[in-house]
């Protein structure tokens, strides 16, 4: 109990404390059995890539990921996922993903001229909040052709109700779900809002009967290649959840972290900045900017390796087996952390430091593939990752050709490990208009 306690009150400092003080490999006891904590790229490669055969996600944080996710493409396991994968690939690749640049872009100008039009221009915005809107929006419309805004703040609550909510459940397994505790009576009626959000969707889209050629009308017009059936609700609802909460939480948290760096590091920001003017001269960005806008994207990766999204990552083991000379049992849990990893100081130096030039080429070129790894990897890394990528570096630009962006001063940041890294208090900024 004492580990769960410390993991419980100090998830990170406990984590890295324990990889610094034990090394890559490090076995973690608690009265639910052992978790291994695998922190050297070699290792997360063997789990993710090279025997991830041998790791499904039997665990039991997506035990209870499934209470509110079912059975979607991140909870999913086995042929059934492969079989899900495969049909909702085409509706990532590059080709499509092009098409939604405008798409940011336009969303993204919609909240900055709402944030030119407040009365106050000195009233403070929380940052995080802002982003959160934001990609929802973006996430309905290209994957949905919805308008999400009325449903944003209601979408947006719940999810954080349950995002906290999975993440006590986690340290706390004692209290079954059908029990109905204050806790367990949040947590459903988070997850009811969230259903019926979803089910209106998928309702409205039937009764239209319109081919919107998005990723909706590819879950509707999908067949079981044997018995020819289609999607029923369940399935459906299920999928467009976890495309919902995947596809805006990961991004908005990547780009609230980005801000609040940038705003601790002005010199970053000003380099940024003429990389931006001298790329756009004053136009928007778009798609075709982008492979100019080479500091851009190393600024948010650097945010990523320092605040990942998805922090953390767990498998089960289902066959004994050896990782970096460590005998592994069958049914022991495996803790993936990029948060840890991305701090490791053989292959990142000073890693505390933010310093978007370890991104480039020269720098990148020796470095192994899974000392980085925001996205994951191997057969189940995040399908929407070069959306992921495209949409935070338009909206980064975008955002900061209008606005400077600064911090409250004496505002307390600390990151809180849910399903995804969440600023604990918000990031409540000042805005300063530009020109």
């Amino acid at each position: 109990f004492t580990n769960l306690r410390k993991l419980q009150r100090n998830t990170l400092h406990f984590l890295l404390d324990l990889t610094r003080q034990y090394g890559d490999t490090v076995r973690i006891r608690s009265p639910f059995g052992s978790a291994y904590l695998i922190n050297s790229p070699d290792g997360v490669k063997y789990v993710l890539q090279e025997n991830n055969r041998n790791f499904n996600k039997d665990v039991f944080d997506y035990k209870i990921l499934r209470k509110l996710l079912g059975q979607g493409l991140l909870t999913n396991d086995g042929e059934s996922w492969l079989h899900q994968r495969r049909l909702m690939q085409p509706a990532f690749h590059r080709q499509r993903l092009a098409a939604f640049g405008t798409l940011m872009t336009s969303t993204t100008v919609a909240m900055l001229d709402r944030w030119d039009a407040r009365d106050d221009p000195a009233q403070t915005l929380d940052v995080a909040q802002e982003m959160m809107l934001l990609t929802l929006n973006i996430v309905g419309q290209a994957l949905f052709s919805i308008d999400l805004s009325g449903e944003a703040d209601a979408v947006g609550q719940s999810f954080l109700t349950v995002n906290r909510l999975i993440t006590e459940y986690t340290y706390t397994p004692f209290v079954p779900m059908n029990i109905p505790t204050p806790r367990n009576r949040r947590f459903h009626k988070a997850r009811r809002v969230l259903n019926q959000v979803v089910d209106d969707i998928i309702k409205e889209r039937r009764r239209q009967n319109n081919n919107s050629n998005d990723l909706l009308s590819m879950l509707l017009e999908a067949r079981d290649e044997e018995t020819g059936q289609g999607m029923n609700n369940r399935q459906l609802r299920d999928e467009v959840l976890t495309l919902m909460l995947a596809g805006h939480e990961t991004t908005a948290m990547t780009l609230s972290w980005t801000c609040y760096l940038l705003s601790q590091h002005p010199d970053v920001e000003q380099k940024l900045r003429e990389e931006l003017d001298t790329v756009l001269a004053g136009h928007l960005p778009t798609v075709e900017h982008l492979a100019n806008l080479s500091y851009n994207r190393m600024v948010i990766e650097e945010a990523m390796r320092l605040y990942p999204p998805a922090w953390a990552l767990t498998r089960n083991t289902i066959a004994d087996d050896t990782i970096a000379g460590y005998h592994i049992p069958k049914g022991s849990m495996i803790l993936l952390c990029p948060y840890t990893t991305h701090r490791h100081p053989t292959f990142w130096e000073n890693p505390e430091v933010f310093d978007p030039e370890r991104f480039t080429p020269e720098r990148s070129a020796n470095r192994p593939r899974y000392a980085y790894f925001p996205f994951g990897g191997g057969p189940r890394q995040c399908i929407g990752n070069g959306f992921a990528m495209m949409e935070a570096q338009l909206i980064l630009a975008t955002v900061l050709q209008r606005y400077r962006l600064r911090l409250v001063p004496d505002t307390l940041v600390e990151p809180e490990p849910l399903i995804t890294l969440r600023p604990h208090y918000g990031l409540p900024m000042t805005l300063f208009r530009i020109g």
